[in-house]
């Protein structure tokens, strides 16, 4: 009987700890708003209710994918245009290859060079892409997605496009938001992630 119960207990317990996939994604779109409100710099600082602005399609887990990646260390720097007109340097750290909807895509990672200067940025990443979807369900411009240099584990990187998210360019005028090379220009359909914004621009 006892052993009956313990096992009922730590079902419960293992359930109880367990988060849904969905949950994850939903937790990490709270603090991805949340920010917008602790930086002066965004376009949303001190304006709150403009959050409800904000649309994501449903989380899929398969547009998490993992992609194989290689790094590009005799890659020079270059600077990386914007849709202000200013440039910004970075040089691209590595390349993912992954699987979607039976279909291989390739993606270029950056690393940007002023933040390499900046402790607490180093290992930062940056990968800028443009899909099907832009102009029609998500931003124009294109979208963006985070990583680090810790992502990069035997020679593999999670790509998880439902953390993608727009550009400030696609709030606010007055910012110098990269946009995605020609070499990330995907042809696919990315569901996934922050789609356009609902709010006036």
């Amino acid at each position: 009987m006892n052993r009956i119960l313990l096992l009922v207990g730590l079902a419960i317990i293992s359930f109880g700890c367990y988060k849904p996939y969905s949950m994850s994604i939903d937790a990490h779109r709270a603090v991805y708003k949340s920010d917008f409100l602790k930086e002066e710099y965004s376009p949303f600082y001190g304006k709150e209710a403009e959050l409800d602005n904000l649309r994501f399609y449903k989380a899929k887990k398969k547009f998490r994918v993992i992609a194989d990646f290689a790094l590009t260390p005799d890659e020079e720097p270059f600077e990386m245009a914007t849709y202000s007109g200013v440039v910004k340097p970075y040089r691209k750290y590595g390349v993912a290859k992954f699987e979607l909807n039976d279909k291989q895509h390739s993606l270029a990672i950056y690393q940007s060079i002023a933040l390499i200067r900046v402790p607490g940025y180093r290992d930062y990443l940056f990968l800028p892409f443009k899909d099907l979807t832009n102009g029609e369900t998500t931003y124009g411009g294109g979208r963006y997605m985070n990583l680090k240099i810790g992502d990069i584990q035997n020679d593999k990187i999670i790509l998880d496009f439902n953390k993608n998210y727009n550009p400030y360019c696609a709030f606010a005028d007055g910012y110098s938001c990269p946009i995605p090379p020609v070499e990330n220009h995907l042809e696919a359909a990315i569901e996934a992630g922050e789609k356009l914004y609902a709010g006036d621009h």
